[in-house]
């Protein structure tokens, strides 16, 4: 007799006694245009034996421990089920003679989404044969339904996302990506329609109102990775050197729009097949653009979905900021062709080997492609979103456990992605650019079609350098945080000592192997090496490009150069004050000079330097023009502002008014209208500051920006308000709006509502709750509960929150609680309304009332959010008492002041 099926009950990860080998499906959209209720979808076994177009037909290999006869009894298959009418069970073994061994019992786990079959199996392989039925949910995962128009007409398209654990909502499956399988797919749609998937058509045959699409099988694949498309759609197509097609599939009508992204795929997947010294997989390479997507898009195997704002770029009506993230998406995502597909993780545990390396080498592709967008220097954008969240003591390691299916979405975040990213830019640096793409092209060939887990990687890299790799990253993958390095002058040697760096300004008791770089007055001479130990000291005479006879104002050493390595530097009084100046006489690398600016900014955070001394450097950055720097300083300048409006306010205005003359200078260079010939990145420029000007509230931007927007209302085409400059326009309109005075309201909501645009229905649904009338705010908030608003569009209303609706915000969010995890059910999307509503505020009062509604409604899929989301709370809190302490900030502000720029 078989053992029971509770032996099951509560496990994190399937047993591997059985595993597929082959997955068949035939599935039948009844109809993907029809209206409410949802469609269904059926999938049908063939008759006896099974045959290709059986539902699910996974073979299961012999697995015979050592001393177990090959017909011994086996403990029954489990297989993953989410949301599926089970119609028909059969399984069968392979034979001369098919035995029928359907099994006596089916149990379902619902809490751990799985059935298991109640039979004793002989070991070898068989056959499982399901009939079930499904539907197309509205939910943006599993197999749902995405909305659209065509002539006039609403419709709506099939579509699947499975990453993470949702290829069990469309079929019964091995759902980890350690089982991997060979997939061979029919469907059966309405004629009119396209139908795609990860392979290429083999045929399709029509009957009448229907047609019957076959593919090719794919090659081993996990289930997370497959892909089905059914719509209307026009597309447009290139090759790769290697001839490998690429296609763009949009809207009918839209294909202009995927010329950009289309020219940026076929140039990434030719350089990544140089650089990973391995030919793309498939046969083929399709993209498209989907209305409805959770996520910013998917690399599944073959065919790529994507939002449409991420796929999509019109010359005139996108901004160069909108062309510069399609670009970035689509080499992330083509990245992943080779990490994550060729080579799978082996458990969610190794999710950062996904999309780190995804992430890390989408930049090398698009400095690669454009170099004249200074990609490198941007992509400390990435590393500092990775450096803010693992300054709380509630980050994680980028190997973290994962226990159930529902804690998988929780770890898609900036440890994963931009931590990730970042220590791989810190090991490339360290073991050199050739020698580590040599030692990755090898790791794509031993692991090509198969798994592999962090480690795996480790030795290889160790064996194709003969550095100690896995000691070293070990230290930054397994544990959480990072190290802040704390620099001082004895003599002539540069004391150093690490500790763990911490948001809050405790310090933890972590240790890392931490790659240094330091340079002295230059960057002719530097030096490497690693600090193993808690303190160490170096010689000063071993990295200066000369003799050092004097230490004046011209002396300046940088550790970290360029940024490269994932931690902080803390400079004693006199290492900073050189820094200080350096940045005013221009001798660093733009690196360097946003890595000063953000290390000031969160030591000035945690407590660990003032606000006084953090202005006093902002102050240094007052003549700079570069986008790249200054992304970060607005971004410092916006932190600034907002903690002294509840620190100081009787000294915030006039904190304002010297940020303001910080940005003022260059903003004024710019101006408002585009110049003939300007780069791609003064068009940025010019966004970023004028963005900047009007949350800061200067009224001359305010004014400016509300008179071109009434130019516009009247001419669309009008050439005063370019897509670049709308978004900081409808800041400045949305600044007059108040409950009795609406035009400005109205006047975007019919942009909005005209506009089939996705970029610029961001840009308005982020100006709309930017109000500072609260009634405005909630009536924004409540947009996100209507049709006008897709629900993967949530977070540009969330994040545009002004200060003044915070409040207002948070009592809309407990007021409508049960309805959000209704409409917004996947963790991700939850977490994002915790975290834009939540981690604003800035009082230990909040925090506790906050902590009190969660206590009794928080779930595994959003509680690292909510408990990241109150510790941004309290360090702020902890903020603000700091800065109330400062004796000499008035002072310092009004000499800021009064100095000349």
């Amino acid at each position: 007799m078989a053992e029971s099926p509770e032996q099951f009950r509560g496990k994190s990860r399937l047993p591997r006694f059985a595993e597929p080998l082959r997955t068949t499906s035939s599935s039948a959209p009844t109809s993907p245009h029809a209206p409410s209720p949802a469609p269904r979808w059926s999938l049908s076994p063939p008759p006896r034996p099974p045959v290709s177009s059986s539902l699910t037909r996974p073979s299961f290999p012999s697995t015979d421990p050592p001393s177990a006869s090959r017909h011994a009894p086996q403990p029954p298959p489990r297989v993953d089920a989410h949301l599926l009418f089970i119609c028909h069970l059969l399984m069968a073994g392979e034979g001369e003679n098919w035995q029928d061994l359907a099994p006596m019992e089916v149990v379902q786990f619902e809490e751990d989404e799985i059935l298991v079959f109640k039979k004793e199996l002989p070991i070898g392989e068989g056959v499982l044969t399901m009939n079930f039925t499904g539907t197309l949910n509205d939910q943006m995962r599993g197999f749902y339904r995405s909305k659209y128009e065509y002539k006039g007409e609403s419709k709506n398209m099939a579509v699947t996302q499975f990453e993470a654990a949702d290829a069990r909502r469309c079929f019964p499956c091995w759902d980890e990506p350690a089982f991997k399988a060979k997939f061979k797919l029919t469907l059966q749609v309405p004629s009119e329609l396209v139908a795609l998937s990860n392979m290429p058509v083999v045929k399709d045959t029509v009957h009448g109102p229907l047609k019957t699409v076959y593919y090719e099988e794919s090659p081993l694949m996990p289930t997370y990775l497959i892909a089905i498309v059914v719509g209307l759609f026009d597309y447009i197509e290139s090759s790769t050197l290697e001839g490998t097609k690429v296609r763009v599939y949009t809207q009918v009508g839209m294909t202009s729009q995927g010329k950009f992204a289309l020219d940026v795929g076929v140039k990434s997947l030719d350089l990544y097949k140089d650089y990973f010294a391995t030919p793309y997989p498939l046969p083929k390479l399709d993209m498209i653009a989907i209305p409805d997507f959770a996520a910013g898009a998917m690399e599944n195997y073959g065919l790529v979905t994507y939002r449409e704002s991420a796929l999509l770029y019109d010359e005139k009506l996108s901004s160069a900021s909108n062309k510069q993230q399609v670009a970035i998406t689509v080499a992330h995502e083509l990245a992943h062709q080779w990490f994550g597909n060729l080579v799978t993780m082996e458990w969610w545990t190794h999710l950062w080997l996904n999309e780190g390396f995804a992430s890390w080498v989408s930049y090398l592709a698009v400095e690669s492609i454009f170099p004249e967008w200074n990609n490198w220097t941007q992509f400390l954008d990435e590393t500092t979103s990775g450096l803010r969240l693992d300054a709380l003591a509630e980050s994680h390691p980028i190997e973290v456990e994962v226990n159930h299916a529902s804690e998988i979405g929780a770890i898609f975040d900036s440890i994963s992605y931009d931590k990730g990213a970042s220590v791989i830019r810190m090991l490339e640096s360290y073991l050199g650019a050739e020698r580590f793409q040599k030692a990755l092209a090898s790791y794509i060939k031993k692991y090509a079609y198969s798994n592999a887990k962090t480690e795996d990687l480790w030795a290889v890299l160790e064996e194709e350098t003969g550095e100690p790799v896995k000691d070293l990253m070990t230290t930054w993958t397994k544990q959480q945080g990072y190290p802040i390095i704390y620099a001082k002058l004895n003599g002539q040697d540069l004391e150093l000592e690490q500790a763990q760096f911490l948001s809050d300004g405790s310090s933890g008791p972590r240790m890392w192997i931490v790659p240094m770089t330091s340079c002295c007055d230059s960057y002719d001479v530097n030096k490497k090496f690693l600090l193993k130990d808690k303190t160490d000291k170096i010689h000063i005479k071993d990295f200066a490009a000369s003799q050092i006879t004097d230490r004046g104002q011209n002396f300046w050493i940088k550790l970290n150069i360029d940024q490269t390595g994932f931690y902080r530097v803390k400079y004693d009084d006199e290492l900073a004050a050189g820094l200080e100046n350096a940045v005013k006489a221009k001798k660093l690398s733009l690196m360097d000079m946003i890595g000063i600016m953000e290390d000031s900014y969160a030591l000035s955070v945690a407590c660990k330097q003032t606000l006084t001394s953090l202005l006093r450097l902002l102050n240094a950055y007052r003549h700079e023009s570069d986008y790249t720097v200054l992304s970060h300083v607005t971004s410092v300048c916006l932190g600034v502002d907002k903690i002294s409006a509840n620190a100081t306010p009787d000294l915030s205005r006039d904190i304002k008014q010297l940020l303001i003359k910080l940005l003022l200078l260059t903003a004024k260079r710019v101006g408002w209208d585009p110049k003939d010939g300007e780069s791609h990145l003064d068009a940025m420029l010019r966004s970023l500051l004028l963005i900047a000007l009007v949350k800061l509230g200067h009224d001359e931007t305010i004014n400016e920006g509300i008179r071109r927007f009434h130019i516009f209302l009247e001419d669309r085409k009008s050439s005063l308000l370019p897509p670049d400059n709308r978004k900081a326009a409808y800041l400045a309109v949305m600044r007059t709006v108040s409950t009795s005075s609406r035009a400005g309201y109205e006047a975007l909501l019919k942009i909005y509502r005209e506009t089939s645009e996705a970029q610029e229905k961001s840009r308005i649904l982020g100006s709309l709750s930017s109000c500072r009338d609260k009634d405005i705010v909630v009536e924004a908030l409540n947009l996100m509960f209507t049709d006008e608003v897709r629900n993967q569009d949530a977070y540009d209303v969330l994040r545009g929150v002004s200060l003044e609706g915070q409040e207002v915000a948070w009592a809309w969010l407990k007021e409508n609680w049960d309805h959000v995890l209704k409409t917004w059910p996947s963790s991700q999307l939850v977490s994002m309304f915790v975290n834009y509503i939540v981690s604003p505020f800035t009082s230990e009062e909040k925090a506790a009332e906050v902590s009190e509604f969660f206590a009794t409604r928080v779930k595994p899929s959003f509680e690292r959010a909510l408990k990241q989301s109150l510790e941004r709370v309290r360090i702020s809190a902890r903020w603000i008492e700091s800065i109330k302490r400062e004796p000499n900030l008035a002072r310092t502000v009004h000499q800021l002041l009064l100095q000349e720029v």
